[in-house]
């Protein structure tokens, strides 16, 4: 399978999964051109930007990369063509295997890889150099980290963290820090400022998109190259940085080092059209990372993610790992007869969360629900939790919302979590409140317990009936 992006470029294309692009300005048109691409929904293509405006060709961006099921199954060697629901299953036996794995595959240590092709250091580091995109109209600058990893060792443990946040350039040697509080990078970066200590930072701009899977998803492992590594059944190969000592992935297209340093070493950084859909952020000060080197390929290329109204093709494969992750979960901590989890692509794979149920006793739905809405995978900026019956398919919306409008009461079946987690992304929080939190709807639209078997019932075909129907006039129906 490989861990570089340039293979696995070169495998979608194949594919018939990439489209090229020549010419495009990175001053909103990449932005616009990968959001229309989108809005062919599951069938548009990832897209490689080259001889970009201003750049010289082989200075390239891609974007939407991990956007469709296709190129999700074709990135982790899963088979293509399942249900969103059948990919969900797939992930749920993978994850604790991957997991297992993670100790046979610990990164190896190299002393020369693609990325030391090309080293500015000092006067020569300039972030500019690099088509980074200025995405959305009202963002506040060009935001070269978007589908990034960043980079974090924890002072007292000395467990390094790889994440995915944004970076806005300040200037040409200069990029923001914005790291939403509770992520593990910032939690990093708070213990080295506490003690009056400059961070060290890796940035990495270009890399296989599990990189991007990895970082973009809260996943219960000890190491995210460990846990690439079990994925692609071999070690990642990383370089010991120089100026940081931070494990720097040997096959990035582009790594900058650097410091993020205590005090009143700020910027204002944003606003960023963020995965809500909106500016929810407003322009702030933010901890920077000061660039002391960079390392590049030739003819380098960003990964690029950025974000867009739910559903998202930056967001949309998020939806998948959480949903296995939290299903998982649930399961693990003794909840009983979860069908089915779905962390919806219409809420970023955060706002909106279904899950499908038998009930086997009082209480059961709301206990799901509660549980659920307050677990680690699911805390943060949640919106909504509906509990629907197993005979709710939770990742299709017009059953999930059939069995709202016909199953649940407003008075008795709706409850509110009020003060929980959430951020400064929220659209519903004001931008100059100085705490973050937001209101949690539980909404239960299962047939109601105690009369469940006496519920009218629901329209339905026989499956025998289904199946010989669509043997025969499934192609003229284009099923």
């Amino acid at each position: 399978m490989g861990s570089d992006l340039r293979a696995w470029i070169n495998m979608i294309e194949d594919a018939g999964q990439l489209s090229r692009i020549e010419g495009a300005h990175w001053d909103l048109e990449i932005g616009c051109i990968s959001g229309l691409s989108w809005e062919k929904g599951l069938q548009g293509p990832a897209i490689l930007f080259d001889r970009i405006a201003d750049y010289p060709a082989g200075y390239r961006v891609v974007t939407n990369t991990i956007s469709n099921p296709d190129r999700i199954a074709l990135t982790l060697g899963f088979p293509k063509g399942l249900s969103l629901r059948e990919y969900v299953e797939i992930f749920r036996k993978k994850l604790p295997e991957w997991r297992t794995m993670t100790e046979n595959f610990p990164p190896q240590t190299v002393r020369d890889g693609p990325v030391l092709e090309n080293v500015d250091s000092g006067k020569d580091v300039d972030l500019f150099k690099f088509p980074a995109p200025r995405y959305n109209p009202l963002d506040g600058g060009r935001y070269i980290g978007t589908g990034n990893a960043i980079i974090t060792r924890d002072p007292d443990t000395g467990k390094v963290n790889i994440g995915t946040y944004r970076n806005m350039i300040h200037d040409s040697k200069t990029a923001g820090f914005f790291i939403a509080p509770g992520k593990h990078g910032r939690l990093d970066y708070e213990k080295y400022h506490a003690r009056n200590e400059a961070c060290p930072v890796l940035i990495s701009l270009g890399h296989h998109p599990l990189f991007l899977m990895a970082g973009g998803v809260e996943l219960p492992t000890g190491s995210e190259y460990s846990f690439i590594g079990a994925i692609t059944g071999e070690p990642l190969k990383i370089i010991r940085e120089e100026i940081t000592g931070l494990p720097m992935p040997a096959d990035s297209e582009i790594v900058l080092a650097g410091w993020s340093r205590p005090g009143k070493v700020r910027h204002d950084e944003g606003p960023f059209g963020e995965w809500t859909g909106y500016y929810a952020s407003r322009e702030q000060a933010t901890p920077v990372v000061e660039i002391e080197r960079v390392y590049h390929r030739n003819d380098p290329i960003i990964l690029g993610a950025p974000p867009s109204r739910p559903p998202g093709a930056n967001t949309f494969f998020r939806t998948f790992i959480r949903s296995a992750l939290l299903h998982n979960q649930l399961e693990e901590c003794g909840l009983r007869e979860v069908k089915g989890v779905w962390q919806s692509e219409l809420g970023g794979s955060r706002l909106l969360l279904i899950i499908s149920i038998n009930q086997k006793y009082a209480g059961h739905a709301r206990q799901t629900a509660l549980f659920a809405s307050q677990s680690p995978l699911a805390a943060f900026m949640g919106r909504y939790v509906i509990v629907v019956d197993e005979d709710i398919d939770p990742t299709n919306i017009y059953d999930v919302l059939w069995a709202v409008l016909t199953r649940s009461d407003p008075e008795k079946d709706i409850d509110v979590v009020r003060r929980a987690w959430s951020s400064s992304l929220d659209p519903v929080i004001p931008k100059t409140a100085t705490a973050h939190f937001s209101s949690r709807a539980i909404i239960d639209a299962c047939k109601p317990y105690e009369w469940r078997q006496e519920f009218a019932d629901a329209i339905t075909f026989d499956p025998e009936l289904v199946v010989k129907m669509k043997k025969i006039w499934g192609k003229q129906l284009g099923l």
